[in-house]
């Protein structure tokens, strides 16, 4: 018997929110984990920015796991997996003492279960959001409840990293994870005979088509600029004398600017004209990285609070273009691509930040993410 659209829309909305709520939410412990690097090992910003980038390895690999979850049981299936494997991890992340290489790596085979927990529940995503017309909705709901979820991983984390440490904030997660499986179990996914293919043609068939990789293209220029944000949060706890109570505190209030924002476009989706705000957005974004040539105590505080708001409209609007251009038959590869992309990005700034870091130090460095703003100019007038 087929779901009833009004439940199954539900339970799309639920399934949605949860898991990213998920990944919202396993930020917990990541307060009480820099501080043991900064703090407890003395690591210096650039070496604890390498470390961060080692975990999320699986996270520039997403088309693979998406091609996985396409050919393999179902997207259902796959989050039910992670979840358990999460849990495992999690347990040895929070019960056990080990040596740093130990600790890395089960972080970041903790980050692969996220990784396609994501991979299945955005192919869900863009399955149904495409046949629903819904995607920027859900992607609304999505990045919403993440949010929300920073609002505990703001204060929480704090807290956590105050009183017992990073290990507490691991363990802390166990129930999220159970809980996360309630809506995966209402939520029935269509039956799709699959047709196997190989790894290499779905690949072909990604790399041929054009108008993925011109906007694959724009995404990693669109989002590449030299990472400083570490060096600001040395700034906070050095410079500011900042408690890390008040930063998590910071964090949460910022995070409630970013839900407004998301609320925003769950409104405005379908009438956004996509060019007009490609454009503002790269100009928005170079003045914004300048604004931190001028960082003050009162001025990081108004940064945080509006560039959230800011950022998160803007960043929603890219996602949804992405899930909108999802292939049909390869929605998790497909998307995941671009995700790939996006995380690739992300890397690639945090490794050059720590790079050129100690070589140009901080204000040039500002000064060169935001000449990078516009790299993708010349891309905007050629993406349909």
């Amino acid at each position: 018997m087929q779901q009833n659209p009004n439940k199954k829309l539900f339970w799309i909305f639920a399934l949605s929110s949860a898991v990213y709520f998920t990944q919202g939410i396993e930020g917990l412990p990541s307060q009480g984990l820099f501080y043991y690097l900064k703090e407890t090992l003395h690591f210096a910003p650039e070496k604890i920015m390498i470390l961060g980038s080692l975990t999320t390895f699986a996270w520039l690999v997403k088309p693979l796991i998406g091609y996985v979850i396409d050919n393999s049981f179902s997207k259902r299936i796959w989050i039910f997996i992670s979840l358990f494997l999460d849990i495992v991890f999690v347990i040895f992340l929070g019960l056990m003492q080990m040596p740093l290489i130990i600790l890395v790596a089960l972080l970041a085979f903790n980050s692969s279960c996220a990784a396609f927990r994501d991979v299945a529940v955005d192919g869900i995503m863009c399955v149904e959001g495409k046949k629903y017309q819904a995607t920027g909705r859900i992607q609304s709901i999505q990045w919403a409840s993440i949010l929300v979820a920073g609002l505990f991983t703001g204060i929480g984390g704090a807290i956590i990293a105050e009183k017992w440490g990073y290990k507490t904030g691991f363990l802390s997660l166990i129930p999220v994870y159970l809980l996360v499986a309630l809506p995966a179990y209402f939520y029935k996914e269509e039956q799709i005979e699959k047709k196997y293919s190989t790894l290499l043609s779905d690949l072909k068939k990604l790399f041929s088509d054009k108008k993925i990789l011109l906007i694959g293209l724009f995404i990693f220029l669109y989002k590449y600029s030299p990472s400083f944000g570490t060096p600001l949060f040395f700034i906070q706890r050095d410079g500011f004398k900042w408690s890390k109570m008040w930063i998590g505190t910071l964090a949460t209030v910022g995070t409630l600017f970013g839900v407004v924002g998301s609320l925003l476009y769950y409104k405005f989706s379908r009438k956004i004209n996509l060019k007009k705000w490609l454009y503002l957005s790269v100009f928005a974004g170079a003045l914004t990285t300048l604004s931190y040539l001028y960082y003050t105590p009162l001025t990081a505080v108004a940064y945080d609070l509006a560039y959230s708001f800011i950022g998160m409209f803007i960043f929603l609007m890219v996602m949804d273009f992405m899930a909108r251009h999802s292939i049909k038959g390869l929605e998790a590869t497909s998307f995941a691509l671009l995700c790939s992309i996006n995380n690739l990005s992300d890397v690639a700034s945090n490794l050059s930040g720590a790079f050129l870091l100690p070589v140009i130090g901080l204000k040039w460095l500002i000064v060169l993410s935001a000449l990078t703003s516009f790299l993708c100019l010349f891309l905007i007038n050629k993406i349909e």
